[in-house]
């Protein structure tokens, strides 16, 4: 007797039908690197994204700046802000915040009567921000949550909404070195809220009855669409190359199982020399990737990316880094992202 057994990977009949997926990109160059690979591991201000446990991971506070090239050749940037902050005496929690905006450039205004424009511009405006609280209820322990306010607008239309994030990171060593602490595991729940709908008098139409003169004004509503909902599931190892810290190879996986796409493995490697030069790369695997035809996301798989860490200060603990990374994609010259960290 033979058995069949046929696997399906995300949901392809939803494909695409999730709105403001900007929730789904990363605006951060460290971790873009090797495609959120790490998200076990992450902390500081990219860990709001990702996972909010990892928020309290930072030593005091942290600030980042980054200025995405969003798909090269499209002339659409992304600029992010965020700072964290450790709380308390114990320094056990901390909090977060992060903003996101689109720069989308000014776009001619075109009618049905001027369909070549010349009558102005107009330039929507797409921000995220988000609040995040994280908790280190251990040494090997940590969790948080974050609750994030989406806009979108363009002239005389607009849609709001408001999503949860929460997280939980677990810290440990298979092999019983706990000052190593080398094996992370981390799973996160990300962009759950309401459905969010157009409102506004860009969906207005004036018209009259055929014999009438009487004009009417006539509100037409939006279909609502639904926030893209994932999970992500996630293991790292770091492996200490020398009996220090100075050289330590970190290997990362990330599963994500996304309610509208199809789901979602990302890997990664990250090698640190002496926690100055960080080198990455990863790569995302998802159904139906290498073919041209029944690809559904415009990353090809492969992304690179590299930290500079500069220590300063009276004993050097506080850090200056500069951050860089590549992520290939189709159609265009891929896109790119700047950054720029300061940890106190």
């Amino acid at each position: 007797m033979l058995l069949s057994i046929a696997l399906y990977a995300g949901n392809p009949d939803r494909v695409g039908q999730a709105g403001a997926t900007e929730l789904l990109i990363n605006p951060w160059a460290r971790s873009s690197g090797w495609n959120a690979a790490n998200t076990a591991g992450m902390t500081g201000v990219e860990a709001m994204r990702f996972n909010p446990g990892g928020v309290v991971g930072v030593p005091n506070s942290e600030f980042l700046f980054a200025r995405t090239i969003w798909l090269s050749g499209t002339d659409i940037f992304i600029n992010s802000f965020g700072f964290t902050q450790r709380l308390g005496a114990a320094k056990s929690g901390a909090i977060g915040l992060s903003i996101m905006t689109f720069d989308f450039g000014n776009i001619d205004i075109t009618t049905v009567d001027q369909p070549e424009g010349g009558i102005g511009t107009y330039s929507p405006s797409f921000t995220n921000i988000g609040i995040t609280y994280s908790h280190m209820f251990s040494n090997r322990i940590r969790a948080g949550a974050t609750i994030r306010i989406i806009s979108e607008t363009i002239p005389d239309a607009k849609a709001s909404g408001v999503c949860f994030d929460a997280g939980l990171q677990y810290i440990t060593d298979i092999s019983g070195d706990e000052d190593k602490k080398r094996t992370k595991f981390g799973i996160s729940l990300r962009n759950v809220g309401t459905p969010m709908s157009f409102s506004g008098d860009g969906l207005a139409r004036r018209g009259q009855f055929e014999g009438e003169e009487v004009i009417l004004t006539v509100d037409g509503r939006s279909a609502s669409f639904e926030l893209p909902t994932l999970i992500n599931i996630s293991f790292a190892q770091d492996f200490w190359l020398t009996k220090t810290a100075d050289h330590i190879l970190t290997a990362a996986l990330t599963f994500t199982s996304n309610s509208f796409a199809y789901d979602q493995f990302n890997l990664g490697l990250e090698y640190s020399l002496k926690n100055i030069v960080m080198l990455r790369a990863g790569y995302i695997y998802e159904q139906n990737i290498y073919s041209k035809e029944d690809r559904r996301n415009i990353y090809t798989g492969p992304a690179a990316g590299f930290s500079v860490n500069l220590p300063f200060g009276t004993d050097k603990k506080n850090v200056f880094a500069v951050d860089y990374s590549y992520r290939a994609t189709m159609n265009f010259a891929g896109t790119h992202t700047f950054g720029a960290r300061i940890v106190l």
